[in-house]
């Protein structure tokens, strides 16, 4: 597992220091995230794995929804998972963050019974998305959900130019596959079932979209 195989948070391992802030001001972080969370509504007992965590943003959000379910956070950053861990021990939560990446996740078959992930997405090549997909469908236990904020297809042309800027940061080919509103058919080709984009949010940088799918229950 090597530490080249990441991409930071802000695609340069300096601007980690300001992830926090960018993000909360330039996604409108507070609200996608908080309906992510209702959309994904974490029940007592459960077995969530937050994909990409970055600073552990959501994955707190998600304990103090639902303090009886077990959380975990994994990304393939080591600086970034220690300001989670630190977020996380501030906030007086019982939280594990793994290191690892999300296209050879270090857990066992069906051990999860949502997986959330956040902003990760746009950074993976088309090939890696698809591998993280069938990851993500080999964890998820039968009838689990995987639920996604990301960015999706542009609203209207000024959210595509505002896109751009991003798209010239992190790759076009990275976020080709976002651009064309492809993750429901990149979820549906890993394995896993009634993949859809279910809303859609305007933000400084283009259109985040919500997307929710399920690993079959047989």
């Amino acid at each position: 597992m090597a530490n080249a195989r990441y991409v930071p948070a802000l695609r340069f391992s300096a601007l980690t220091r300001v992830y926090d802030p960018v993000v909360r001001i330039a996604t409108r972080e507070a609200r996608f995230k908080r309906m992510l969370v209702d959309q994904a509504s974490p029940n007592p007992g459960q077995r969530i794995l937050d994909l990409g965590c970055g600073t552990g943003t959501l994955a707190i959000m998600i304990k103090r929804r639902q303090a009886e379910a077990e959380v975990v956070g994994l990304d393939g950053d080591p600086e970034i998972l220690e300001r989670a861990r630190a977020k996380a021990e501030s906030a007086a939560l019982q939280m594990r963050f793994d290191h690892g990446l999300s296209t050879e996740l270090p857990y066992e078959d069906a051990s999860f019974d949502l997986v959330s992930s956040t902003l990760m997405l746009h950074h993976l090549s088309t090939e890696a998305k698809l591998q993280t997909a069938a990851e993500v469908a080999r964890v998820l236990r039968p009838g689990g959900e995987l639920h996604v904020a990301d960015y999706g297809r542009p609203a209207d042309p000024l959210m595509g130019l505002l896109f751009s800027v991003v798209r010239v940061f992190d790759g076009f080919e990275q976020t080709g596959a976002n651009v064309r509103g492809e993750l429901p058919a990149i979820f549906a080709q890993g394995g896993l079932e009634a993949a859809i984009e279910t809303d859609r949010l305007r933000t400084m940088i283009g259109t985040l979209s919500l997307y929710r799918a399920r690993r079959s229950c047989s």
